[in-house]
This record gives structure tokens, sequence and C-alpha cells, in this order.
């Protein structure tokens, strides 16, 4: 590594996470020595579905499940893929069920699905009111449920503002009436309890970059008695939900990867408050026209967003990257798409607000002086910014 690239500041962990050099170390062996199918019966292949066993116990351990209600998948993506459109297409094959509750600021692998559903299998798709800081009202989803709901998808933190869902309590409002409930948990798992008894969910995706783990891999509660209907045919793997060849390194990656954020949790997370608080605070006070995006305090603790009023976010974000800082603009998965943001729509900001989003996500690595080069670069980068476009 160059002394240019040392220099260079990372504040995108909610992009994805540096894999852990302990995860590293416990994927090496099933690379090239323990290299099998788990499929086969051989020793080689045995010696695979141990570990692709080992690791489903040690994830089920730390959402407090059984083993067989853990699927593996290739991520959160295709979790949230197999979660809304399997329970929702089974639901209705088994009781006529047709109507989707979906909160409005869910990641686009919730939304696209939920949209295709309506629009390829006549699904019909109602979005939750949320409030100005992005949450969901349980005694609102309580009211808009129906006889024919098939399922209700809220995620439990947002990816782009922060915000933390009260989804115990809307689980509780889907259990009492039957109802499917999926939560997106991605982003979340990296700080937040995912214990999935005390979440209330019948369905939780999860995806390993996020949390220190391989990208590639990730993976999905299913509460035993959920109907799902497998999206991926071909082979029986996963109890039949999920068909391909395990990727063995990345799963024992996965799980490795899980274990550690759960034991180290609480200490990161007393860390990213105080860094995060200082950037929120300094923020307000140095940039003019900037807002916190997001609940004020029921926020993923290593997270800050700001929309920022006349700025154009990509220009923002090349401005820092070329200042040697990197940010982004909201959900990975939506960079560079000129639109204004789903999410900051929704939250009702005008629309001089919804084109310069800003989200400094902190990691295990950040620093005192790396969120104070921030604070040095970012104020003069927004003069300039809308210097040039007022001329």
């Amino acid at each position: 590594m160059s002394a240019g690239e040392e220099r260079r500041i990372y504040l995108d962990h909610a992009a994805t996470t540096p894999l852990d050099p302990r995860v590293a170390e416990a994927m090496q062996p099933f690379y090239a020595e323990a290299f099998g199918n788990p499929s086969s019966q051989h020793m080689w292949g045995q010696r695979a579905e141990a570990a692709v066993e080992d690791s489903r116990e040690k994830v089920a351990r730390a959402l407090g499940c059984r083993p067989e209600e853990v699927v593996f998948t290739s991520g959160g993506s295709e979790s949230d893929n197999l979660a809304v459109r399997g329970a929702a297409l089974a639901a209705r094959a088994r009781r006529g069920a047709d109507h989707l509750l979906v909160s409005p600021i869910e990641h686009p692998a919730v939304l696209a699905t939920a949209r295709a559903l309506a629009a390829d299998f006549g699904f019909t798709l109602e979005l939750l009111p949320v409030d100005a800081f992005g949450r969901v009202d349980p005694d609102e989803v309580a009211r808009r449920l129906r006889p024919t709901t098939a399922l209700v998808s809220v995620m439990y933190a947002s990816n782009e503002i922060g915000t933390i869902e009260p989804i115990a309590a809307i689980g509780r409002a889907c259990r009492e009436r039957g109802v499917v409930f999926h939560s997106d948990a991605v982003q979340a798992a990296s700080q937040l309890a995912i214990e999935v008894e005390a979440l209330q969910v019948d369905l939780l995706a999860l995806g390993a970059h996020k949390f220190y783990g391989p990208k590639g891999v990730g993976a999905l509660y299913v509460r035993s008695g959920t109907p799902l209907t497998p999206v991926q045919t071909g082979g029986g793997q996963e109890h039949g939900l999920r068909a391909g060849t395990h990727n063995v390194p990345y799963l024992v990656g996965m799980a490795r990867a899980l274990e550690i954020t759960v034991s180290e949790r609480e200490a990161h997370n007393a860390r990213y408050r105080v860094l995060r608080d200082r950037a929120i605070g300094a923020i307000d006070d140095l940039v003019p026209d900037a807002r916190l995006t997001g609940h004020p305090s029921e926020r993923l603790p290593n997270h800050a967003s700001f929309a920022l009023r006349g700025i154009k976010g990509n220009h923002l974000l090349a401005h820092l990257d070329l200042a040697g800082i990197a940010c982004s603009s909201g959900s990975a998965c939506k960079t560079g798409d000129p639109k204004p943001s789903e999410v900051l729509l929704a939250l009702g900001l005008p629309e001089d607000w919804l084109y310069g989003s800003l989200r400094v996500t902190l990691g295990r690595g950040t620093t005192e002086a790396e969120i104070d080069r921030l604070l040095q670069v970012l104020p003069g980068v927004c003069v300039a910014l809308r210097a040039a476009d007022s001329r």
C-alpha cells in the first residue's frame, strides 16, 4: 500500500466492511484442504458437510433459533427475495392471500421484489406510512392488516438513514392476526441484538459482508412452520428452499464473523456512539443548510446521515473522494442514480433537499482523527459546490 493510500479514510461501512483477519483465517482450510462438495458421500464431502452444519449451528446460536430454521443464501438481497417472494406465493397458494404491506424505506431487494409481485403476479402492494424520521407505527400496521394480507415487511434498521424500527411491536401485531412478518436485518445485524423470538419475526435476512464477513453469502431465518415457496430450484440443499452447491469457505466465514460480532458488539457500539455524535453535532454547527435524516436517538450507533440543501450528492461524494474520504449518498445499490431517494421522498423533504444526501458510517478501525479530517474538509466542499451551482 502506498503512502497516499494509507492516508485515505473509509467512512462507508454501511456499504461493506473489510474482512476480519480472524474470519479469513477460519475460511482458509476450506479452499484447498477441505475442498469437497458437502453433498458428496466420501470423506472430503463429509468434512465439508460437517463445516456447513457447524456454521449453521453457530448462526442459529446468534439468532436464538434452531439450526434447521437457518437457510443459507448468496447474500442479503437473495435472502430478502426468497423471503418476500417465497412467503407471498405460499400465502396465495394456501389461502388466496394477495395483499402486501411494505414500508417505503426498504432496500430495493424488498421494494423491487414487492413491486414485481404486484406487476407480474397480481398482488396488491400497499406502502405503509412513515413519520418524519422514517419510523413505522405498529398501530398503523395493525389497522391496515386484512384477511388477505400475505406478508408484512419492515426493515430492522435503515441502511440509508439509520433509523431503528419497532419491529418487535410490529411482529406481535402480525402474529396476533396470523400474518407472516419479514424483516431485513442486513444493516442491523452488525450492531443490534438479533434474537428472533424477542424480535417476533417469522423471516429475518442477513448478509455477511456487513459484519466483517465475506461478500456473496448470507442467511435467512425461517421460523418453523412458516410457508415458503422456493424461488431457486434444481437441488435438495437447504431443506429444498435454495438449490445450489454450498460455498463452504464463505459459510464458515459468515458464522465466524457473526460470532465475533455478537461477542464484541457492545464494546464497539459504545465507541461508535461517541464518534457518531461528535460528527452529527459538528456538521450541524459547521455546515449551513444541513439536517440530520433519520431518528435522532433511535438510530444505528455507527450511522450519521444528512440532507444538504442545494447540493448534488454525487458531486459531493466525488469531491470528498478527491480529498481521500470515502462516504456514500445512501444505499450503495443506488449510488450514481440521479433520481431523488425514495427514502427521502417518504420522509417528506422539500425538493431542494432531496438530491444532497450524505451518509457517514463508522467501523471498528475508525479514529477520532479521521472524523476530525472529515469535519475539516466537508464545510469547504459544501461552500464550493453551492457557489459553483449558483453561477
